[in-house]
């Protein structure tokens, strides 16, 4: 049983729904539901009763909220003296990325990081949804994460503090072998899933600004962007990438730019914290990253 679907039962029998428990939790509410089919697909047993709406905990899972409760608090302390114990044995942190970041923007915090010879870093990568999650649940000490800048349906909520690190552009892209299809009323494209960050920006600040006459043909959908990126470069479809991502391929002629027909939407760079007090060495990272990094 793991501490997060401990936390995620406890968010429904709190909030009521699962919608509500979905926004306690900051993530979408499709996410959210896919994670409450793992937990009941992992344990073996019906735990949400789906017959009534809003969909609610079964009332032999509500009986064992004290259990639950009890178990979330001796888990979290456990899980902050473990790092602890840990942090004092060395200097040790460890951050999470979108995915696409992981890739362009975190060697470089490695290197800044692990200057002192000290200091062992520890990088994971997820979508913004597991981003901050991880955050939440303490497992990092920061995300590095993308935001539409001036965008505030997509601001973090005041539980965050946020440093912009630069600027990115997300572009479309596609093989030489496809540009000619660009000319055509129907474009086939490598899409994001809706319910993630890039997938949304695509929707809201991309789909709207397609030339008239021009519609998006899906050939293809997944949401890691390295995958969309290899998709691309084998003259799938077009694809909207960061400029970060794709800068190589642009220099060596694998992949152009066709800014000129459709839209592109600059993405500010975020790292991404707890608006808490902080250890003294993890408020010392974050200044240090604050002087050095630009992107």
């Amino acid at each position: 049983m793991r501490l997060e679907w401990i936390d995620d039962i406890l968010a429904v029998l709190d909030s009521g729904s699962l919608a509500r428990a979905a926004e306690k939790r900051l993530l979408t509410q499709s996410a959210f539901t896919r994670r409450v089919r793992l937990i009941e697909d992992n344990i073996g047993a019906t735990l949400f009763d789906r017959r009534r709406k809003p969909v609610s905990l079964m009332p032999g899972v509500r009986e064992l909220e004290f259990e639950l409760r009890e178990l979330s608090t001796r888990l979290h302390g456990l899980r902050h003296s473990l790092k602890t114990a840990s942090d004092q044995a060395g200097k040790s942190l460890s951050f999470v990325c979108q995915h696409a970041l992981t890739t362009t923007v975190s060697p470089e915090i490695v290197r800044v990081l692990t200057e002192d010879g000290e200091t062992s870093v520890r990088v994971r990568s997820g979508n913004q949804d597991e981003c901050l999650l991880h955050l939440i649940s303490k497992e990092v000490d920061f995300a590095i994460m993308y935001a539409v800048p001036d965008d505030k349906m997509q601001e973090p909520v005041n539980v965050f503090e946020t440093k912009t690190l630069g600027m990115d552009t997300l572009i479309p892209v596609c093989a030489p072998a496809v540009r000619p299809q660009v000319t055509e009323a129907a474009i086939p494209t490598i899409s994001y899933p809706p319910e993630v960050f890039l997938g949304q920006v695509y929707s809201r600040m991309i789909a709207p600004r397609l030339p008239e006459g021009k519609t998006a043909i899906p050939k293809a959908e997944t949401a890691l962007t390295l995958a969309i990126l290899e998709y691309a470069l084998n003259e799938i479809g077009i694809a909207w990438l960061p400029h970060s991502l794709v800068a190589t391929h642009l220099s060596d002629g694998r992949l152009m730019c066709i800014e000129d027909v459709l839209p592109t939407q600059i993405l500010a760079i975020r790292m991404v914290r707890l608006a808490k007090a902080q250890p003294d060495h993890a408020e010392q990272i974050w200044k240090q990253l604050e002087d050095i990094l630009s992107f």
